[in-house]
């Protein structure tokens, strides 16, 4: 069996460190662990590996919110709000994968990865500096609709969940790209909790290599989250341009190639 190789569990732990790693600069970690998870166990059923992608990715994503937490402000009354409604709509989006597959969202995300990589590079100033308002109810309910929607997109499908959450908090909340990094963690830690939550009831996940992947993917996060608070809001901003720009020529060959 390919998951008794050692060789396999050596290119899926140095997969989840790089995934770690990039999840927690701008989030897409989703881009490096759930294709590997698939190229490696072609017959295993989706739910099963999107489980186990889930377990490989909470711990990495709350080590890089404590992480960002020290020496970020979390805004608190945005961040929670957040993640409530993203644990509901996660634990709906992981039922949906049973019923509908999660490559029927393929080009639509696509379109809207060239829309949000397209803005960014335009607006050279944003997420430079903070332009956030007051927490009011609007912020709140803003928080709760991104949380929502986004907590969905991440319990069906997930590749680029982490990108879109930092892109709207900056462009709905007008935070800058630390700011809404680290509350993009926290929204990120509801829907990974929640997802595994219903995957782990319904589907076998894969434990093992899940909770070996999550140990790769914690030192990877660690490192991420110090490099990004080391070189501050303009590293952060090229490598949310970078993984985003990866995401696109990702997801475009796969929808050329499911032509």
């Amino acid at each position: 069996m390919l998951i008794d190789s050692n060789s396999l569990y050596l290119v899926l732990a140095i997969g989840a460190f790089c995934a770690g790693f990039i999840d927690a600069v701008v989030g897409g970690g989703g881009l490096v662990q759930i294709p590997a998870l698939f190229a490696a166990f072609p017959s295993v059923q989706p739910a099963v590996l999107f489980g186990t992608n889930k377990v490989a990715s909470i711990i990495g994503t709350t080590s890089a919110a404590i992480q960002y937490g020290r020496r970020v402000t979390i805004p608190w009354r945005i961040a929670l709000p957040g993640a409530v409604a993203a644990l509901i709509g996660s634990w709906y989006g992981a039922k949906a994968v049973a019923y509908m597959p999660p490559t029927v969202l393929r080009p639509l995300i696509l379109v809207l990865l060239i829309v949000v990589a397209g803005y960014t590079f335009m607006r050279k100033d944003l997420g430079s500096i903070s332009r956030e308002g007051p927490h009011d109810l609007r912020a709140t309910l803003t928080a709760a609709s991104i949380g929502l929607v986004l907590g969905f997109y991440d319990g069906f499908f997930g590749p680029g969940t982490g990108s879109f959450l930092i892109f709207l908090f900056i462009r709905f909340l007008g935070m800058d790209f630390l700011r809404a990094s680290v509350t993009a963690k926290i929204v990120n830690v509801a829907t990974n909790f929640a997802a595994i939550a219903y995957f782990a009831n319904n589907v076998e996940i894969l434990w093992k290599l899940g909770l070996l992947m999550a140990a790769c993917n914690l030192c990877g996060a660690v490192v991420g989250s110090r490099t990004a608070l080391r070189h501050g809001t303009g590293f952060v901003r090229k490598m949310f341009l970078a993984v985003v720009s990866v995401l696109i020529t990702k997801l475009a060959y796969d929808t050329l190639a499911a032509l």
